[in-house]
């Protein structure tokens, strides 16, 4: 089966570069195209996954390029290739027909080939090309509508964001060469010894928490967020937000045989988990409120990773790949059919569109972690694994699901409360970023290119546009499954961890207990101040009156007093630029003085120097030895006009010379007797 294993990863990749290079000429068959690779990326998963072939190819002398499939990546190729499927699928009937379909297939596929090589990859080499292409898609990707000039400003933000953490997968490979590695295989990272095991680990970390969006790279998330519905859907549940995640579940031997690396990559998790929950909950924009979750749900696979609980992350990846990917599908449909994205625009919408509301529905509860759905099978399984490690880790856990639920009831009162009298969309007034205007240059039109007729037609009438929110809101729910014991012994020993332990029964019923709890208590709450603002909505709607603007507090969705700092993602992105990126433009800015006033103003004075030394010799030491050399030449001039006088021609005058030196020699010679 090691051809399917390289038709696997070559078939998108193909597909995509074939569209990409034909252009707007192929925008007909775009989607036709990227659906039926996508159809045979998943067949072939399931191929390989049954059967874990491995394939080697020459790179570099030592260092082959190898794919392998193992029980991890069989379940990473089936995850990402069923969510690729489903968003290309989705994208086919969202997308205008007057858009650069072709480009648009053409980069996803391509993505969705780098994030197979990701995860089948054995090796540093092969990971890094696939890294890197990852993140030059991704930017194309996020700035799709690229006449926005925000949405370029946005996706370049992302895309340098992650490209700093990318450097320390450069580190890794450079400490696993150095310390004797000389294949680059990731399973020799927990081999190395000393300051190049401590070194490779550090690199993997940087770089696996800045894809994933971890503390303190998850601002760039927000970011991201520019880009259109389907690539969010795809690249924020199961492949480049998730890929950090996996990496770190890929090396967890090296993390743990590093030592310090386990509790600190557990920590940051954790943390992010939390943080980044409240910073969901102060969202008062949808796809700013998923992308923030997103943050915190890839926050339980990195504690999983951190705390050697490889089933429990594993399990985590997957499911939040449906749910998250099915919540982003039903922004992208409330977005293009309502024009709206904030949850003061979204008021009613889950009762407007039934459909799309079950299915959102669907993915909430799963995200709440509440039972009997995917997230909570997973949960369940990395608190295990985290109270292992530590009670501290295990409560911070706790209360990250307790946040998650909260966020997920806050989102669901928005959709499913009644519609105010002059609720109308928002088109993101309150959110960040590019999503400020409710339809920006580039923004996506309508479905199919077409403006609903009265505004409110759901978007899902196509069956394409259908099949994957239900086959998304299925595999939410039915990955709970898993929680159940001999599907979870199935599930470790498909992983090749058969000795892991799994949640005690008292566990389970714990997070249950608290995320149905927190779920129901928050609903209330969000739902008793959406019930006020309708009131006091309907008693100050007047003629002239203008509607309220949902700003959170005074939306009826109740954004909770937590303040602009979690509503501003932390203030990470201050914090960076005023950190990093303005000392490294100040620096910058200073080297370039130095290099111009010091370094060239050096070189400059140098040259006039020579000119001067130049015009000097030219002026005193030339001219000295132009007249010695005139003086030679007159003095050797006058000497041959001396010599040529005795040349007369006349015989007497030629004896008479003669005489004379004659008498001359002689007096000489008698003189020197």
């Amino acid at each position: 089966m090691t051809a399917a294993l390289w038709a696997l990863v070559a078939l998108p990749a193909l597909t995509g570069t074939v569209l990409l290079v034909a252009g707007r000429r192929a925008d007909a068959v775009a989607a036709p195209c990227a659906v039926a690779s996508a159809v045979a990326g998943l067949a072939l998963a399931g191929a390989v996954a049954a059967t874990r072939p491995a394939a080697a190819a020459p790179a570099l002398a030592g260092i082959p390029a190898n794919l392998a499939v193992d029980g991890l990546s069989a379940v990473m190729v089936l995850t990402v290739t069923a969510v690729h499927l489903a968003v290309v699928l989705f994208a086919s009937g969202e997308l205008g027909s007057d858009e650069a379909r072709a480009r648009f297939f053409g980069f996803m596929s391509l993505f969705a080939a780098a994030m197979l090589v990701t995860v089948t990859a054995t090796g540093l080499l092969v990971l890094l090309a696939a890294w890197e292409v990852m993140g030059a898609v991704s930017y194309a990707l996020i700035g799709y509508w690229w006449r926005g000039s925000e949405r370029v400003r946005s996706a370049g933000l992302a895309f340098l964001t992650t490209r700093a953490g990318d450097l320390g997968l450069y580190l890794a490979a450079g400490a696993a060469l150095a310390g004797g590695a000389g294949a680059l295989q990731l399973s020799g990272l927990a081999g190395l010894e000393g300051v190049w095991r401590d070194a490779a680990v550090a690199g993997v970390v940087v770089a696996a928490l800045g894809k994933s969006a971890q503390l303190p790279f998850s601002f760039w998330l927000s970011h991201a967020m520019a880009g259109p519905s389907p690539v969010s859907a795809l690249l924020h549940s199961a492949t480049m937000v998730a890929a950090g995640g996996y990496l770190l579940v890929r090396v967890e031997p090296a993390l743990a045989a590093a030592v310090w690396a386990g509790p600190l990559v557990a920590w940051v998790g954790a943390a992010t988990a939390v943080l980044l929950g409240v910073v969901a909950l102060a969202q008062s924009d949808l796809k700013q409120l998923l992308a923030a979750s997103t943050c915190a749900q890839i926050g339980f696979i990195v504690l999983g990773a951190g705390t050697g609980g490889v089933a429990g992350a594993s399990l985590q990846f997957t499911a939040h790949a449906a749910a998250k990917s099915l919540l982003f599908l039903c922004a992208g449909a409330w977005l293009v059919t309502l024009g709206a994205r904030d949850l003061e625009g979204l008021r009613g919408a889950a009762r407007r569109h039934p459909l799309v509301g079950a299915a959102f529905t669907a993915g909430a509860l799963a995200v709440a972690g509440v039972p009997p759905t995917g997230i909570w099978a997973a949960k369940d399984a990395v608190l295990a694994a985290a109270l292992r490690s530590s009670p501290a880790l295990y409560a911070t856990g706790l209360a990250a699901a307790a946040l998650a639920a909260a966020y997920a009831a806050r989102a669901l009162v928005a959709v499913w409360a009644p519609a105010l009298p002059r609720s109308r969309p928002h088109g993101g007034e309150h959110g960040r970023g590019p999503a400020k205007a409710r339809r920006s240059p580039g923004a996506a039109p309508s479905v199919g290119g077409r403006a609903p007729a009265d505004g409110t037609r759901p978007a899902v009438a196509r069956a394409s546009l259908r099949v994957p929110l239900l086959a998304l809101a299925v595999g939410s729910l039915a990955l709970g499954v898993l929680a159940l014991p001999a599907a979870a012994h199935w599930w470790r020993a498909l992983l090749d961890v058969p000795g892991e332990r799994g949640p005690a029964g008292w566990e389970m019923a714990a997070s249950a207990l608290v995320s149905v709890v927190v779920l129901v208590g928050a609903g209330l709450v969000f739902a008793r101040g959406s019930a006020r603002a309708a009131v006091a909505e309907e008693g100050g709607a007047g003629p002239g009156t203008p509607a309220r603007a949902g700003n959170g507090v005074a939306s009826g969705t109740g954004l909770p007093p937590v303040g602009r700092w979690a509503a501003d993602w932390l203030g990470l992105e201050r914090l960076v630029r005023g950190g990093l990126v303005r000392p490294t433009l100040a620096l910058s800015r200073g080297l370039s003085v130095f290099d111009d006033r010091v370094v060239a103003g050096g070189v400059r004075a140098g040259a006039r120097l020579g000119l001067t030394a130049a015009d000097a010799v030219r002026d005193r030491v030339e001219t000295a030895a132009d007249r010695s050399v005139g003086a030679v030449a007159s003095a050797v001039r006058t000497a041959a006009r001396w010599a040529l006088r005795p040349q007369t021609g006349l015989l007497h005058q030629y004896y008479a010379q003669a005489v004379v030196a004659l008498l001359v020699l002689a007096t000489v010679f008698v003189l020197m007797r």
